[in-house]
């Protein structure tokens, strides 16, 4: 079965989803109120420099400064260099307070969006994407797509890309300049500069902070991004949207045009195509193997950790055999939980400790085979001597868990709560610090109904002996609606 994008279009939000095979592999979602700023490009306004951090806060016009570190800041003549007359090429080992001043205009843009209680990241080196390109300005670079693995295509394609490249400029060949004529590259590169043209342009008109080139929304980004020769059609169920894509490939892409289709039919598209069904599975915490094994992945501030388990798996030979299939059928799983989710930034794996070291060996093959098809940047290092996979995958967006889900306010994000037990005996201490001072007195104290029946029935010897002991009177409340692990105490 081929590849298909799927396409959700609605007032509140738009959801891309990508089948391999039938099977969801990638989901993403944009919300009208909360629209990605990544690839947008600023002219921004210098408002703090850390010297002590190599970094700075460039104000964009979005109520919060994005963070620039000196390794993302390109110098040019526009900047000035505490008013020194520069004409050689700037030394790269520069501290940023060299190179930036509180009150100077930068030209930025947003690299990642914000993520957690991280802020935005900015870069100086702009990149503009087009179909077949990606123009880099400011860098004299050809690379080609590592997805295009043919040796002789990858030639012809920097051959060409090192003949049409303007001075001053980049390129990237994208993984869908596979096969393309010169004039295709030629066509998408004249679209690029004539958006680089305008970005200059507005810099010289406005003031900043001004926001001077937006990226493509989701919609079209996935046209852009992902509509390949993989791909057998894209179907969405907007017809305002359909008449805006058919416009937009038939203008840029003609080639492309018949792949699109519009969805009539009554069922909403995401059921008829059985992703609906999908999405809370992506959000659940364990994900079972077929095995009777399962995974358990943990998303933290600063990692992700997934544990592989083999649950009710017992196999039928070797516990070494046993462990060696669990993982790898862990392998393929934790793969495509990864691409599903978009889980990025620092992850590690623990897989099930295996002693043979040959057995080691083919997990890790197996485990770099299966994220192969990953679109986003990925490192993955070799197994350590503990069993574990360390691994980076470049984080541009929030994962879809964050995405679609909060904090929890009941836990505060820590996935469990005191118990009844915990709390009534942290009562107990704090009466016996107010027992002298309330002899002859009542106290009353408000608890969840949890605590309260604990406090009722099998903690009553500890609640009489409090009281003889201090010679006060309890008197137990309960509220519903107080969180379990809070309490009031009130003396009378």
């Amino acid at each position: 079965m081929a590849n298909e994008i799927v396409i959700n279009a609605n007032r509140e939000e738009t959801r891309v989803a990508l089948l391999e095979s039938g099977q969801l592999a990638e989901l993403y979602i944009e919300r009208k109120k909360d629209t990605s700023l990544v690839g947008n490009v600023y002219k921004g306004k210098v408002v703090r420099i850390l010297p002590g951090m190599q970094s700075a806060f460039i104000d964009i016009g979005l109520g919060k400064a994005v963070f620039l570190h000196v390794a993302d800041v390109r110098w040019s003549f526009d900047y000035p260099l505490f008013g020194e007359d520069v004409s050689d090429v700037l030394p790269p080992d520069l501290p940023i307070e060299q190179l930036l001043q509180e009150g100077q205009d930068i030209l930025v843009q947003v690299s990642k969006d914000p993520i957690g209680s991280k802020g935005a990241r900015a870069t100086s080196y702009i990149t503009i994407p087009g179909r077949y390109l990606v123009l880099l300005s400011g860098v004299e670079h050809v690379g080609i797509s590592r997805r295009i693995v043919d040796e002789n295509e990858r030639t012809r394609l920097k051959e060409l890309s090192i003949g049409i490249r303007p001075p001053g400029f980049g390129l990237i060949l994208r993984t869908a300049a596979e096969g393309c004529a010169e004039e295709e590259l030629k066509k998408d590169l004249e679209f690029l500069m004539l958006l680089w043209k305008n970005i200059q342009d507005k810099k010289d008109r406005v003031s900043s902070p001004h926001l001077l080139y937006s990226d493509l929304d989701l919609i079209f980004r996935s046209v852009r991004d992902m509509l390949g020769p993989e791909i057998s059609r894209l179907i969405i169920d907007s017809r305002a949207e359909y008449k805006e894509i058919a416009d937009f490939v038939n203008t840029y892409f003609p080639k492309l045009i018949s792949k699109i289709e519009l969805y009539e039919e009554p069922e909403p598209i995401f059921d008829f195509f059985d992703i609906e069904i999908e999405i809370p599975k992506a959000l659940g915490r364990r994900v079972w193997l077929k095995s009777g094994g399962y995974i358990v992945i943990d998303q933290t501030e600063a990692l992700i950790a997934i544990d592989v388990n083999t649950g009710k798996f017992v196999g039928k030979a070797t516990l070494e055999d046993t462990i060696l299939k669990t993982n790898l059928e862990a392998v393929k799983e934790i793969a495509y939980q990864i691409r599903l989710r978009n889980l990025g930034g620092i992850i590690i794996i623990d897989f099930i400790d295996m002693e043979k070291e040959e057995n080691r060996k083919k997990l890790f093959s197996a485990f770099q085979e299966a994220m192969s098809n990953d679109r986003a940047k990925n490192t993955i290092l070799q197994v350590s001597e503990f069993g574990l996979i360390e691994m980076t995958r470049k984080r541009v967006r929030e994962s879809l868990g964050r995405t679609l889900c909060e904090t929890c306010p009941y836990c505060e994000g820590k996935g469990f709560v005191k118990s009844p037990v915990t709390v009534c005996y942290e009562i107990f201490r704090e009466l016996v610090k107010i027992g002298p001072e309330s002899k002859n007195g009542k106290i009353v104290i408000t608890v969840h109904p949890l605590v309260a029946d604990l406090l009722y029935e099998e903690e009553r010897e500890g609640i009489e002996e409090i009281e003889k002991k201090y010679g006060f009177g309890l008197i137990i409340k309960t509220d519903k609606n107080i969180h379990q692990e809070y309490y009031e105490i009130v003396t009378l």
